[in-house]
């Protein structure tokens, strides 16, 4: 069986706290991404800025330009110079852009804000993901991601929420300055979230990671045992250390995993783009379909909040009955609520739909990410996510563009909901092609693999 700091069998604490700060995260990130949505009907009325469709559309991209770099680029890093170093990085620098956001006198201010801040934002996917994984039982993998990862759409309502009231009696500006309180959990960070042991062994730093290892709730035999493996990989055994960056493209293009590499960035960007296409373009295609700013603020709210309630349970399934095929039903359930959308119903009828559209999209794609997270061998996860979502990230930034299109031409609102229900289809399709890995146990758990290779 292959050692991994999950393999240590560290605290339950542990890998609770591991597991709250790297939600935390997530949490800020669903609110970046969210308040975009909430203040974009607001913006669009601005006249001193004066912003067409198009350009609003822009706006809401360049963060995730940001995100593109910042994923591929930071979850390389983490595993070159510690994930904790890059988790904490990239809360500072996110946060303080929101500030600038804020305070921003003119549209291009305001850009140039969002497109660094995307660095971060883009980065502590990655982190967080790899985090969760190893310090989680491989019996609960799924499950536990998908609790951490309920922060982002948590994130989103908490933006959705603030806004109403913020938007009627202050401005756009107090909305996006909340987006800065991570800022004041940095303190904490530092002082309890863990280093990865497998990252502190691979770097020779053996009294530091067995330090880690106890503090952390392992015990002195699994800790030797760790090392020992550890130290077997170092002379040329399957490796949980840190490798070249030439041994990570084998791992992620070689021929073993190509296909699989294939369908999930493809899967992967449809993804994004679905979702962040509905979440910054959602309440103002409400406003258009005739509702007032405080329901199409709901709107997002209830996509938010389904979606995060959907994320544990998809976990949950992922786990019992396997993380593809989860993946793949959730994505055509999406689409199913999403072309529903496209005909006006009750309002009870459209809140459901939304849920269900949020089950679908966000749900779907963050139990795939942790799908991602897990498939490549252990010493590739962080890299492996981060060129994934690097690539995933175009779609993300083609989301808010494609909405800004629609939302020019002199069509109805409903082809919007159509055009995601699409997207939502191929996503489908592109998961199922994924191959399962053989002597795969079911969830996201891999050891019986990398014991296999």
């Amino acid at each position: 069986m292959a050692i991994s700091n999950s393999d240590l069998r560290v605290s339950s604490r542990t890998t609770w706290v591991v597991l709250l700060l790297c939600w935390g995260a997530i949490l800020s990130e669903g609110y970046d991404v969210g308040v975009m949505g909430a203040i974009l009907p607001v913006l669009s009325g601005d006249k001193g800025w004066a912003l067409t469709p198009v350009q609003l559309g822009w706006l809401g991209s360049l963060a995730l330009i940001g995100m593109l770099f910042g994923a591929a680029l930071v979850g390389t890093l983490s595993d070159q110079y510690g994930r904790r170093r890059m988790y904490f990085l990239c809360i500072a620098l996110f946060s303080c852009s929101m500030i600038v956001c804020a305070l921003a006198p003119n549209p291009e201010v305001f850009g140039a804000a969002r497109l660094v801040g995307g660095l971060g934002l883009g980065g502590i996917i990655p982190v967080a993901a790899a985090m969760t994984i190893e310090y989680s039982p491989p019996e609960r993998r799924s499950e536990n991601y998908g609790l951490m990862y309920s922060g982002y759409s948590l994130g989103i309502l908490a933006a959705a929420l603030v806004s109403i009231p913020l938007l009627q009696h202050a401005s756009w500006h107090a909305v996006l300055g909340l987006g800065a309180v991570p800022l004041l959990i940095l303190p904490l960070i530092a002082r309890y979230l863990p280093e990865s042991v497998e990252y502190l062994e691979s770097k020779g730093r053996g009294a530091d990671a067995r330090a880690w290892a106890l503090k952390l709730g392992a015990t002195e035999e699994d800790y030797l045992r760790f090392q020992a493996h550890t130290l077997n990989r170092k002379k040329g055994q399957d490796a949980a250390a840190a490798k070249s960056v030439g041994e990570l493209v084998a791992e992620v293009f070689g021929a073993h995993n190509l296909r699989a590499t294939i369908c999930f960035w493809l899967a992967l960007f449809l993804g994004l783009l679905m979702v962040y296409g509905l979440t910054t373009w959602l309440p103002q295609i409400m406003r258009k379909s005739g509702y007032n700013l405080s329901s199409s603020l709901l709107f997002l709210a209830v996509f938010s909040l389904t979606s995060a309630i959907g994320g544990v349970v998809a976990g949950k399934v992922a786990d019992r009955l396997g993380a593809l095929r989860t993946v793949a039903w959730c994505y055509l359930i999406g689409a199913v609520g999403i072309a529903l959308l496209g005909f006006k119903g009750p309002a009870f009828t459209t809140y459901v739909l939304i849920g269900v559209a949020g089950f679908g999209s966000i749900s779907a794609s963050l139990i795939l990410t942790g799908l991602v997270a897990d498939y490549y061998a252990s010493w590739a996860r962080a890299s492996a996510t981060g060129w994934a979502l690097a690539f995933a990230r175009v779609g993300a930034m083609c989301g808010p563009l494609l909405g800004g299109y629609l939302a020019s031409m002199a069509i109805p609102p409903q082809w919007h909901f159509f055009v995601f229900a699409a997207t939502a289809v191929l996503a489908f399709v592109l998961v199922m092609l994924v191959p399962p890995k053989q002597a795969r146990t079911p969830g996201l758990g891999n050891a019986a693999v990398e014991a296999a290779e």
